[in-house]
């Protein structure tokens, strides 16, 4: 993944980019800034751009409308380009385990997972295989904090999630009361509520809102021409306003993981009609093969995200506004399974979907949880 070549390819929000780069230029820039939006709005993105407008060696400007000076970055000085080669994050994540798994087990258990493409920036993603931003991360970049920069104006640390364990998220709460003025803390949030309260009063927050459905179908139109027509508003709603996640949009495997979402919820509605005998076998036998390791994380992330949007829809369907449906191509058989079940049904259904979100981030055993899961949909 290469990042845009500049703030004008940036897709979307473009008076959110335009008022940070003003901030930028104006040097107003918040010591610390929430990033929020969907996955897939371009907040990793937008913030390394960001960094690379603070970092860059030649200062760039551009002008808007209004003669107002919005900061910008040239993308081939030394700084710029050092930024840049952290653009694909899941490669450099994967790089970073890889080298983790080389020590020894005594180094091992000690070290943390950090992204560092510059000696003044770094990036702080979710340790595996918890998937947490642990306490080790944090007193890096408390440490790094105290140091001025070496080879940049400022020293940049990115956060790419909201989800810290307690003690980490504690830690961050320090710093980010008295930040040292060479200092930048970006943390990028899909739901900000996740954040400690005391943190989110201590930062600036700028959100990525969504874009149209339609901008959505004109750009897979434009940039994805082998997707067919029929499936582009399929993939323009499921991928919810966000450029990125339409452009990456995986259709095979999105429609794989909602076949077996879709066990948990037929089972339930056979369940609750009484009209026949719910499958549990095919159920088990579908949640035995969410086993350990990353694959099987992987797969039940996928699991529980197009469980998530079916219980969307569903609870739409109940609302009375059909025509917000994410999963179109399945609206016949949701508005069958949105009348077999209550909207209490809807409702425990997600705080238990909620339930196990936390217990994977615990590390919990992934078919024993979504077993458990089934049996509390199918007795609701």
């Amino acid at each position: 993944m290469a990042l845009p070549a500049t703030f004008n390819d940036f897709l979307g929000n473009s008076l959110a980019v335009e008022h940070l780069r003003t901030a930028i230029a104006a040097g107003r820039l918040p010591h610390s800034l929430i990033l929020s939006g969907p996955s897939g709005a371009g907040k990793y993105t937008l913030a390394l751009m960001l960094t690379m407008a603070v970092e860059c060696e030649r200062q760039p400007r551009d002008l808007w409308s209004n003669g107002q000076s919005l900061a910008s970055f040239c993308g081939v000085c030394t700084n710029c380009t050092r930024i840049a080669s952290a653009a694909n994050l899941e490669e450099q994540v994967e790089a970073a385990v890889a080298a983790r798994e080389e020590l020894r087990e005594t180094d091992k258990k000690e070290t943390r997972v950090l992204v560092q493409p510059h000696p003044d920036v770094l990036i702080i993603p979710p340790d595996p295989p918890q998937l947490l931003i642990k306490l080790g991360q944090v007193r890096t970049l408390i440490q790094r904090s105290h140091y001025l920069p070496s080879e940049a104006p400022r020293k940049i640390f990115i956060l790419t999630a909201a989800n810290f364990m307690k003690e980490a998220a504690n830690s961050l709460l320090k710093v980010l009361e008295e930040p040292p003025d060479t200092v930048h803390i970006i943390i990028l949030a899909e739901n900000p509520g996740e954040l400690l309260p005391t943190i989110r009063s201590r930062c600036g927050t700028v959100r990525l809102g969504a874009l149209p459905v339609e901008e959505i179908e004109m750009l897979l139109a434009d940039r994805r021409p082998e997707i067919q027509p029929a499936q582009r508003l399929l993939v323009a709603r499921l991928a919810q306003g966000a450029a990125g996640k339409a452009l990456g949009f995986d259709l095979t495997a999105y429609t794989a993981a909602r076949a077996d979402a879709l066990i948990f919820i037929r089972n339930a509605a056979a369940s609750s009609s009484g009209s026949a005998d719910p499958d549990h076998t095919a159920l088990f036998r579908m949640t035995e093969t969410y086993r350990a390791g990353a694959e099987g994380q992987q797969k039940t992330a996928a699991l529980l995200r197009s469980l998530s949007l079916l219980l969307e829809d569903l609870l739409l369907l109940s609302a009375g506004t059909p025509e917000l449906v994410r999963n179109t191509d399945l609206r016949p058989e949701l508005e069958r399974l949105a009348a077999a079940l209550s909207f209490r049904w809807i409702e425990q259904a997600s705080r238990g979907l909620d339930q196990v979100q936390s217990g994977m981030r615990r590390n919990l055993l992934r078919n024993l949880s979504l077993d458990a899961f089934a049996t509390q949909l199918a007795q609701s």
